[in-house]
């Protein structure tokens, strides 16, 4: 089993003939394109344009984005969230770029979707088959994606129209996008928020500079008397609100796949270079601190992949009475992308000067991984909000008939029903224990309950006071230990559909046991730590994972160091 993937060996997860024609036509774009223009591109900064033409030509976002009640009859087009995140992880496998615009389209088509407006729906779907991209124009220069402060206005002018005012930064996408669903406020008196419909071709539209030095477009453009009538608006009051939220919900899911392909990639080039290094009269790779961050950077992408799978059919699944993807999906926008970056931080500290080379992908990788955290809600935000389910999840689970692995062809029409963005404190949980009850033989997994027994008795004894919950040096790791726990589990359900290996299951809790202990020190010398809570930070800090070292040779060998040489990019 490699856990990677492997584009020049490609097995999609998905079971039906058009999808994996995507997928292996995306593969070969780029693999024509070769390592060298790819490079050649992002150092010089070069608009993907001919990657537009591509996805356009091909009908790729038409199928990937469009519900099947738009899509006249075209039996390969739906909205699954399976297959969006397979896609997502395959284009940032090739840059994070390319994925961008995948990403931003996503965004601007959420709004869209989620509108009672059928002309805008049927417009949507048909510039999607015509090759567009869209956008999402929510943020503000002054106040990023705080809309309240929405400064963005629609003023009535008669006959039932309006006129747009504003600026919009941030905003992926805005120098093409021949649809920006735009957030403003209808300046009527109601003072009502309203997502409308903007198009970059118009002349009061002006697009005033890329914000960012990158391949990628992300805009700042300004309205000037922007003519919009009722055709053009998506939504109004509460239900714009919401779209925003809801939208966003979206869009978070698919950054955790892009890092996990930024770093396979980088996995593939770091430990192909190393193991055919010799220094000091030594293969590097039998450098015990060096095959340690290679395992250790390996298992936590295995990790990754398993969550993200497992989350997936937690949100293809949901609906009003079961929202448990609103934990599952923060917790993959902060815990993945900041996986991805500690794989990479390891394979850096091997791989040293060659990471900067402009010739590697990896150069390219280590620029680009700081971003999917910041993305969608920064860490800090989604911490914030994981940590408000932590009480249910411990303590008020309740049953629900289990989810399965879902990799049905059918459009997940709950994601543009998601409802109003309140009575997160009501959301409950399925019991976490079975699942690591079932894999208490395993020594790692036994010593990370332990863990967790002793966490559960610090919330529910010594909880964070008022104080606490507004200091992010203390909030944050509390909800860092809380997420450990989500991942393990979600993990440990995805291992027992995909078969892994005990030996794998066994070497990953090795990390997260370690994982837990260092967020429990972080609070432990905090200042603002009351006495009362130290010695349950000293008891989970000074549990140490247990070692066995013929499982984890036996995880090297037959696992990573196999990689060697087993993928590179076509020159």
């Amino acid at each position: 089993m490699n856990f990677l993937i492997q584009p020049k060996k490609y097995k999609s997860l998905m079971g039906d003939e058009g999808s994996r024609a995507l997928m292996e036509k995306t593969i070969d774009f780029f693999e024509k394109m070769g390592k060298g223009r790819l490079l050649d591109d992002y150092n010089k900064k070069v608009w993907y344009k001919e990657f537009v033409d591509f996805i356009g030509k091909e009908q790729i976002f038409a199928k990937l984005l469009t519900p099947k009640k738009y899509a006249d009859g075209d039996p390969d087009c739906r909205w699954d969230t399976a297959r969006n995140s397979e896609y997502s992880e395959l284009l940032a496998f090739y840059g994070l770029g390319y994925w961008y615009c995948f990403q931003v389209t996503i965004l601007g088509l959420g709004p869209i979707w989620m509108s009672p407006n059928e002309k805008a729906k049927k417009k949507a779907a048909k510039l999607l088959k015509e090759g567009a991209i869209f956008a999402f124009g929510l943020s503000e220069r002054a106040h990023g994606a705080d809309i309240y402060a929405t400064e963005t206005s629609l003023t009535p002018i008669g006959n039932g129209t309006w006129a747009a005012n504003g600026e919009k930064y941030y905003i992926g996408n805005g120098n093409e996008a021949e649809m920006v669903s735009t957030l403003g406020k209808i300046k009527d008196g109601s003072d009502d928020y309203t997502f409308f419909v903007t198009n970059y071709r118009n002349k009061a539209y002006e697009l005033k500079k890329n914000v960012i030095s990158h391949q990628e477009y992300v805009s700042n453009f300004a309205l000037h008397d922007y003519p919009i009538t009722q055709d053009d608006i998506l939504s109004r009051g509460p239900h714009a609100w919401d779209s925003a939220l809801n939208t966003v919900n979206i869009g978070k899911f698919n950054i955790g796949p892009a890092s996990i392909g930024l770093a396979e990639h980088c996995f593939y080039e770091a430990i192909t270079h190393a193991a055919n290094r010799i220094l000091y009269g030594m293969r590097v790779t039998d450098m015990p601190h060096v095959r340690k961050n290679f395992m250790d950077a390996w298992l936590r992408l295995a990790a990754m992949k398993l969550y993200q799978r497992r989350a997936t059919d937690y949100f293809r699944g949901a609906n009003e009475n079961d929202r448990r993807y609103l934990l599952y999906n923060p917790t993959s926008k902060m815990k993945v992308t900041l996986q991805a970056e500690n794989v990479i931080n390891l394979l850096w500290d091997v791989i040293a000067a060659k990471g900067f080379e402009k010739d590697t992908y990896f150069h390219m990788a280590a620029a680009d991984i700081r971003g999917p955290s910041k993305l969608e809600g920064t860490v800090h935000v989604n911490v914030q909000l994981i940590r408000k389910f932590m009480k249910n999840y411990f303590f008020n689970p309740t049953a629900y008939t289990p989810v399965d692995p879902d990799l049905t062809l059918n459009d997940d029409l709950f994601l543009f029903n998601q409802g109003p963005t309140k009575g997160l404190g009501k959301v409950q949980f399925h019991d976490y224990g079975p699942v690591f009850q079932a894999n208490k033989d395993l020594p790692n997994v036994a010593t990370f309950i332990k863990q967790i027994e002793i966490f559960k008795e610090l919330v529910e004894k010594a909880g964070p006071d008022k104080m606490q919950d507004m200091d992010p040096s203390f909030s944050l790791p509390l909800g860092e230990m809380f997420s450990i726990v989500v991942y393990g589990q979600l993990i440990l359900e995805q291992t027992a559909f995909e078969g892994v290996e005990p030996d794998i299951i066994n070497q990953i809790f090795d990390f997260m046991v370690r994982d837990f202990s260092s967020f429990a020190l972080q609070i432990y010398g905090n200042h603002n730590t009351r006495e009362e809570q130290r010695p349950f930070c000293r008891e989970m800090m000074l549990i140490k994972a247990v070692p066995d070292d013929a499982q984890y040779q036996r995880v090297w060998k037959t696992y990573v160091a196999a990689l060697d040489g087993e993928y590179a990019m076509n020159e």
